[in-house]
Parts: structure tokens; C-alpha cells; sequence
């Protein structure tokens, strides 16, 4: 049994990923910390415009899929080493965009969460 132990440490395959394991939980602050930027962002700006921003729509999205990516490689469940090692990932959500519809949709949804019935917090 010592000798599997002697042999498991002394696997440098092992110490590059905890190397890539390290150097990702950077990665995965730094994507963690713009993220909550851009949420933050669409808040207030659909506070001010009553809308959000499609363009950041789809870069949180494409930013919440390489977190992702990130987490499956350090918990040992890919072994697809994510970028800067690999392309991007695209906007890899399966997420239907509803232009009509959509704001009726989530007051209701908002209203349904709101034991007392008001969403809008009036």
C-alpha cells in the first residue's frame, strides 16, 4: 500500500494538475468578480431603461459557461483544461429569448414568489 502512495505522489501528471487546479481558482475570481460587475450593471440599468443590455446578456452567459468548464476541470469531472488552454466558450446556455411577452411573464413569476403579492415592492 506504500508503495501505491510513493507511487500516486510521485506522478507529475498529478502535480500539473493541482498546478492548473491553483492557477484556475484565479482565473475562476477573476471571472467570478466581472460577473457580478456586469450583473450589477443590468440591475441598475434596467432600473434606469427598464431594459437589459443583449450584449452583456450574452457575454455573462458565455462568462457563466467558462465558470463552469472551470469547476468540472478542478473537481476531476473534465479533462478538458479550460481556456486561456482551449478556445472560449460560446454562449453555451440553451436559452430562448422571448422579446414579447417576456417582462409580463417574469412579473408574473416575481408576483407567484411574493407572498404578498407585490412584486414591485409598492
Amino acid at each position: 500500500m506504500n508503495h501505491d502512495i510513493e507511487n500516486n505522489i510521485k506522478q507529475p501528471s498529478t502535480w500539473k494538475r493541482g498546478a492548473y487546479i491553483l492557477l484556475f481558482s484565479i482565473f475562476y475570481q477573476m471571472a467570478a468578480t466581472l460577473l457580478i460587475l456586469i450583473i450589477t450593471f443590468q440591475f441598475v440599468n434596467k432600473l434606469v431603461t427598464g431594459d437589459t443590455n443583449k450584449q452583456f446578456r450574452h457575454l455573462s452567459r458565455s462568462i457563466a459557461s467558462y465558470i463552469y468548464q472551470v469547476f468540472q476541470f478542478m473537481s476531476f469531472n473534465s479533462n478538458d483544461i479550460p481556456y486561456p488552454f482551449s478556445d472560449w466558450p460560446e454562449d453555451e446556455l440553451d436559452i430562448v429569448e422571448k422579446p414579447a411577452g417576456r417582462k409580463a411573464e417574469t412579473d408574473e413569476a416575481m408576483k407567484k414568489s411574493d407572498p404578498a403579492g407585490d412584486a414591485d415592492g409598492d
